[in-house]
């Protein structure tokens, strides 16, 4: 076993979840649909929240992709929060984005006599936060200011001077546009501001936040570009080798990301450091984290720089178990979820359990014919997180429609043809798991189908953007949920 691994306390006991991203609530803010939200798993006795990777994204909206591991999406933020503070006023906000408001509100802010005074609380925060997090926001808003200076053009496409991360270019741009990097800052510091209160209020309700940890970062970001000795990059800061996956599930071709890979030798010389301050960040903001992809900590799939084509690509070893021990000599009771879906090998699963980590099981996986599949609900073992269906598959009842009628009658059969429609036989065998953990996707519990699914991988299109309303839930729905989570013993 390894040294200092431990299961999290948080699978000493029967849980069930939510899986809904923060852009899926009706108004995509952390405003008062959140912590409706919060009221309504309360009422349900669901006790963690599960959602995607909440940093800021580029144009195709991919929380996968995104700009920055450490920042916060500005989207999320709630106009609301900037009106209680007085830093703009109701009839401003009418008909205005949140960025044009959230630029308002910084130019007060840092005004004299309106916000930025010495004595003023939010001056202080304001001051101790950039000065916590100094080790990521000065990268990023520097990353943000030039991105807009040059058009939003990739970071390896920019002037030399900046390309190169140059240290006395970046102390001139801190002196030509600080006022563009203190709108950044200014943004972060309202993104966590409104975080720290949804999470305080998710705690007072007894639910767990449980986060997403993508195991690759965008190579447009400002984590490559500020960073670029961990990564394996030519010296335009071109990638040499990017991330994917071979055929699968999901695709006949594999899977190309683009992602570029870490030079993980770099990495280990220097305690994984990088890693060490990623965790510490996402720690601060989660109760419970999913490593996505987690089989690449094993060995990862190396496509050339220069290819499209991810069938290409070769299997390389990568220095997990290291990680993983730096990883429990820091944090102790590390609340990890690996993400083993896909093709996993027994090394894979020899690394996970070594540091006791929870894995995934997909009940829309187990239906293939074999009885020893791992996913059907007869094969589940006490430390899994057991999902219906993830952001990746299609909703329960879409997957179920999707079957030939040979198929869904060996789903009833299996189920105990139930008279319950679908998708509430697959969220009733969820949850009556010997997991620890079972989490349900809002589309199931609110029995939707194919056209409110998140994402189709391998497609670039209509994802990432549904939303639910309010209307949609049936009456009763809490108490018909809760009602299931007392029989399975799932009540916190």
């Amino acid at each position: 076993m390894a040294t200092g691994a431990q299961v999290s306390p948080i699978f000493q006991q029967r849980r069930a979840g939510l899986l809904l991203h923060p852009t899926s609530l009706p108004s995509g803010t952390l405003g008062k649909d959140a912590r409706r939200l919060v009221d309504f798993m309360a009422e349900a006795g669901l006790s963690v929240w599960q959602m995607l990777p909440i940093g800021p994204t580029h144009g195709d909206g991919s929380p996968y992709q995104g700009l920055s591991a450490h920042a916060g999406n500005p989207q999320l933020i709630d106009p609301e929060w900037l009106i209680e503070r007085n830093w703009v006023s109701a009839a401003e906000a009418e008909g205005q984005s949140t960025q044009a408001l959230l630029e308002l509100a910084a130019e007060r802010f840092f005004s004299t006599g309106q916000g930025g005074r010495e004595t003023d609380v939010f001056e202080r925060e304001y001051q101790q936060f950039c000065k916590a997090q100094a080790h990521w926001l000065d990268d990023y808003a520097r990353f943000q200011t030039l991105r807009e200076i040059y058009d939003y053009r990739p970071w390896n496409l920019w002037p030399d001077v900046y390309r190169q991360h140059n240290p006395k270019s970046l102390v001139t741009l801190e002196e030509t546009h600080g006022h563009r990097l203190n709108y950044s800052r200014f943004e972060q510091f309202v993104f966590y501001s409104q975080w720290k209160n949804v999470r305080s209020y998710a705690h007072q309700k007894g639910i767990f936040l449980f986060g997403d940890v993508p195991i690759f970062v965008a190579h447009d970001s400002a984590d490559v570009w500020a960073n670029q000795k961990y990564f394996r990059l030519d010296e335009q800061g071109n990638p040499l080798t990017v991330a994917g996956v071979p055929p699968d599930y999901f695709s006949e071709t594999g899977q190309h990301w683009g992602n570029p890979h870490y030079d993980w030798q770099v990495m280990e010389a220097e305690g994984f450091s990088w890693w060490v301050q990623r965790m510490n960040t996402q720690l601060a903001l989660f109760d419970l984290l999913r490593i996505d992809h987690f089989r690449g900590f094993e060995a990862f799939w190396e496509i050339p720089g220069q290819s499209k084509d991810a069938r290409l690509g070769q299997w390389v070893k990568a220095p997990g178990r290291e990680l993983l021990s730096r990883f429990f000599e820091q944090f102790h009771e590390l609340p990890l979820v690996a993400e083993n879906l896909g093709l996993i090998t027994e090394e894979v699963e020899a690394l996970r359990k070594e540091f006791k980590l929870p894995g995934m099981l997909v009940l829309q996986f187990g239906f293939d014919g074999n009885p020893h599949n791992p996913h059907l609900p007869h094969c589940h073992m006490p430390l899994d997180v057991i999902y219906t269906g993830t952001h990746d598959n299609d909703t329960s009842l879409g997957w179920y429609k999707s079957l030939d009628e040979s198929a869904r009658q060996s789903v009833a059969e299996y189920l105990g043809k139930p008279q319950e429609s679908m998708p509430w036989p697959l969220i009733r065998s969820a949850l009556a798991s010997v997991g620890k953990m079972a989490v349900i996707p809002m589309q199931d519990f609110l029995a939707l189908d194919s056209e409110h699914r998140m994402n189709m991988p391998g497609t670039v299109v209509n994802n990432w953007i549904w939303r639910f309303d309010w209307s949609m839930l049936p009456a009763g729905l809490a108490s018909r949920v809760r009602r299931l989570l007392e029989i399975y013993g799932r009540i916190s």
